[in-house]
């Protein structure tokens, strides 16, 4: 591609991300729960630990009603590309933080430490997924195959790496107490994986209705993961998170997700190139085995480290890649669709 429609697609995709209600709407809930963390912290004023809950079952109950079964069994049988994406999302990024961890831990706040150990051990994301993958013309319903198991994989996998990589003393509930690896589970099956079976069960009776509404199903989605944020770091505003870490911890944060987003992109483009992929697979390879996800990320930080002091910090690092993920996804989304054309 030349430097100038690179230019171009550079400055388009900026402008798009610069635009997005939903970037401001976070970096504004940091600053509201900066300035005012009596509003959200847990038995505060607005007592949001109370009500997300219901949100969280509710967002992942629309996210079942979006899933088709038809689009999971036409992507079944790319299975090369579903071990890659599995590998990468629970294996690769785990192995990059041990890494990491072991040069660097002792240089930055142990909150942080857990925040990007959270972050790797995260399952893939859903939406931005299978969204890329469509915009540079990849193999999407190999993309949704992924995308879904890899957030299936997720409910087991994300507690038993933490506590692999840990040890599950570092995984508390809201009520205070630690969990162990089968509670912490557990309570993520119940919050994640109920609402969204059910929702899947139900897409035959409600598929119309939710394809009718969503628009405002998506704004629902936003909004309660808007609360999480706010919650978790006026929990930790409340408990000295900006005091004892200042700005630091930002630029800490942010170096952090872009050299690990440029690792993983690298990775896996090399390597299913080596194994011979179609540019589709490699594609659905790329976006699949390099995201993380936010929407499940922050609720699933509640159910584990609710009783944290760094919850805000345990989340910073997956709020940031995402956004960073979102931006570079989208300008190599382009480049794709651009080359395929």
């Amino acid at each position: 591609m030349p430097a100038f429609s690179l230019g171009q697609t550079l400055w388009r995709t900026f402008n798009r991300v610069i635009r997005d209600w939903f970037l401001v709407g976070m970096l504004g809930a940091v600053a509201l729960a900066s300035q005012f963390p009596g509003l959200g912290k847990s038995g505060g004023l607005l007592h949001i630990d109370q009500v997300t809950d219901v949100g969280i079952a509710l967002v992942f109950f629309l996210h079942g009603l979006g899933l088709s079964l038809t689009s999971l069994r036409d992507g079944l049988m790319r299975w090369r590309v579903h071990v890659l994406v599995q590998l990468f999302t629970f294996a690769v990024f785990p192995l990059l933080w041990w890494l990491a961890n072991a040069a660097l831990g002792d240089r930055v706040s142990p909150g942080l430490v857990l925040g990007f150990c959270y972050l790797c051990a995260l399952p893939s994301t859903i939406s931005s997924s299978v969204a890329m993958t469509g915009l540079a013309r990849g193999n999407v319903p190999a993309a949704i195959f992924n995308a879904t198991l890899s957030t299936l994989l997720g409910i087991v996998m994300t507690p038993l790496l933490i506590a692999l990589l840990l040890g599950s003393v570092t995984m508390g509930g809201s009520g205070g107490h630690t969990q162990s690896l089968a509670e912490a589970s557990l309570a993520i099956a119940r919050l994640l994986l109920l609402p969204l079976v059910v929702g899947m069960a139900l897409r035959p009776v409600l598929h119309k209705w939710h394809v009718r509404f969503k628009r405002y199903t998506n704004l629902l989605d936003r909004f309660v993961i808007l609360l999480l944020v706010f919650g978790a770091f006026c929990d930790s505003v409340a408990s000295g998170v900006w005091r004892d870490q200042g700005l630091e911890v930002l630029a800490q944060t942010l170096a952090g997700v872009a050299v690990l987003l440029a690792i993983v992109l690298a990775l896996t483009t090399w390597t299913a190139r080596r194994l011979g992929f179609a540019t589709e697979d490699e594609i659905t390879a790329v976006f699949c085995g390099s995201k993380k996800t936010l929407a499940s990320g922050v609720p699933m930080a509640k159910l584990l480290f609710g009783a944290h002091p760094a919850l805000g910090l345990i989340v910073l690092p997956i709020m940031l890649y995402h956004q960073l993920q979102l931006f570079v996804c989208s300008v190599l989304a382009s480049r794709y669709g651009a080359r395929e054309g």
